[in-house]
């Protein structure tokens, strides 16, 4: 009987292992794209950073494909405002995105040299 227990074991392991090595991989364009538009828009901004800021931005595509930003999760409030400034209502290509959807992108605000 523990034989058999140990077979159905190891026949177990074996199908599970070999199913979830056949399995395709999730693609995650989407979002990297949309960070990378992010950016995009993002670039030059007209004031002075002391220190490096980190944000995380909470934006929403609606049906126009029209950036709709949340929330800016930082303590700075003169990045917080150029960021939303800079995002609120831009439009992105049909190519990078699909309306109705929810993203968290980071973002890092260098200090100025």
């Amino acid at each position: 009987m523990k034989a058999l227990k140990m077979l159905v074991l190891i026949v177990a392991i074996t199908f599970s292992s070999a199913v979830s090595a056949n399995t395709e991989p999730i693609e995650e364009t989407k979002p990297n794209t949309v960070s990378k538009s992010v950016g995009e828009l993002l670039k030059n901004p007209e004031f002075q950073l002391n220190e490096d800021v980190n944000a995380i931005v909470s934006i929403f595509i609606n049906e126009e494909d029209e950036i709709v930003v949340l929330s800016v999760d930082t303590d700075n409030e003169v990045v917080e405002k150029y960021i939303k400034n800079r995002l609120n209502y831009q439009k992105l290509s049909k190519e990078v995105i699909g309306y109705s959807k929810s993203y968290k992108v980071p973002v890092k605000m260098v200090k100025s040299s």
